[in-house]
């Protein structure tokens, strides 16, 4: 190895899959001192690396077309490739360098997805399973070691968190809309995040619901408590109901916007004093910001996700729980449980910030 370690790490998508991942690189650092980290991902997540100079280069991969990333890649030498998307296009970039050591997928014999023995245990449970999608789905739910976990024990190193360091400006933007806006003086922001996009309807809890949970906190909290609808263009017309439902019942609630780039949208999870989510970008925004939070789980697994103390999970008992089934049932994710997971983690920040005094 040379005195000042390379690491490749392979993981282009999806966004909170990319930011979870970062609990990599404390451990990686720790084991290679001083080491440069290249991050091959997919452009729109690059922004979620920025707050490492120095230590992570991002190299940027198109899915459909990975021949210049390995053209940009070539002759290149690792001390460690850490690959972790099962995209044959990753795996071929993987494939494609010399490396001291390689953990994870890639271009096994015949020109087939393979993966390393260390990796057996996360990739055991994914769609290139040696042992079939069957066996697959039912490792998954079986399954109770965190992400973190899982990473640290295949690249060898030790399990850390995920982190965001944000821009000034970013930050600058939202404490503008904050100082600006009916959220000024209250005392307790609650951050509503209950959508998922489209490609997962039941990760979210449906609007009635939203405005529900929201109600009964004010039930319990009083006027100390006002809520930031959260979301990205997929949940603009679903959050703009949302508000007119708080509105209507006169609850304080401010909107985010749908337009905000990944640094402004953690700018402004990180203003909350306890973010409700669905298994999403937001959440693991939550845990790199160290936000308080309260998470739902409905088709995904629950014990995967590690919250390093700083919530609660409310987790489906529908018979499909962790069933990575679009239409799993989420009905049991009622408004009565997110209030009570909520009041206890606010409970539990409170208590936090009487320790630090």
């Amino acid at each position: 190895m040379s005195a000042v370690d390379s690491i490749l790490i392979v993981k282009t998508g999806a966004l909170g899959d990319v930011l979870r991942t970062t609990s990599l690189l404390p451990g990686l650092l720790k084991c290679y001192p001083g080491a440069r980290i290249t991050w091959v991902v997919a452009a729109g997540a690059a922004p979620l690396l920025d707050g490492w100079p120095g230590v992570v280069e991002p190299c940027v991969l198109d899915l459909e077309d990975p021949e210049p990333t390995i053209e940009a890649l070539k002759g290149r030498s690792f001390s460690l490739v850490v690959s972790l998307d099962e995209e044959e296009a990753c795996c071929r970039v993987a494939s494609s360098v010399k490396a001291d050591r390689l953990v994870g997928a890639f271009i096994g014999e015949g020109g087939t997805v393979d993966y390393t023995v260390e990796a057996r245990a996360w990739f055991d449970m994914s769609l290139i399973s040696r042992f079939g999608k069957e066996r697959a789905d039912q490792l998954k739910i079986e399954n109770q070691r965190t992400h973190p976990e899982l990473l640290a024990s295949m690249a060898a190193v030790e399990a850390g968190r995920p982190e965001l360091p944000l821009p000034a400006e970013a930050e600058g933007r939202v404490a503008h809309l904050f100082e600006s806006s009916a959220l000024a003086e209250i005392e307790i922001v609650v951050g509503l995040n209950t959508g998922s996009g489209a490609r997962w309807p039941s990760k979210q809890v449906d609007e009635v619901r939203t405005v529900e949970t929201a109600a009964a906190l004010v039930e319990s909290l009083g006027d100390r408590v006002a809520f930031l609808v959260l979301g990205g263009r997929e949940e603009e017309a679903r959050n703009v109901r949302i508000l007119e439902g708080l509105r209507a019942q006169g609850i304080v609630a401010v909107g985010g916007g749908s337009e905000n780039s990944l640094h402004e949208f953690a700018a402004l999870v990180s203003g909350c004093d306890l973010v409700i989510t669905s298994d999403s970008l937001c959440l693991h925004m939550a845990i790199a910001r160290s936000v308080p939070v309260v998470a739902f789980f409905a088709p995904s697994s629950a014990p995967e996700i590690e919250l390093y103390g700083l919530g609660e999970k409310v987790v489906s008992t529908a018979p499909d729980q962790c069933s990575y089934r679009p239409d799993a049932d989420n009905s049991t994710i009622t408004p009565a449980r997110l209030v009570e997971a909520a009041l206890k983690a606010l409970h539990g920040r409170e208590q936090q910030e009487r320790a630090n005094l």
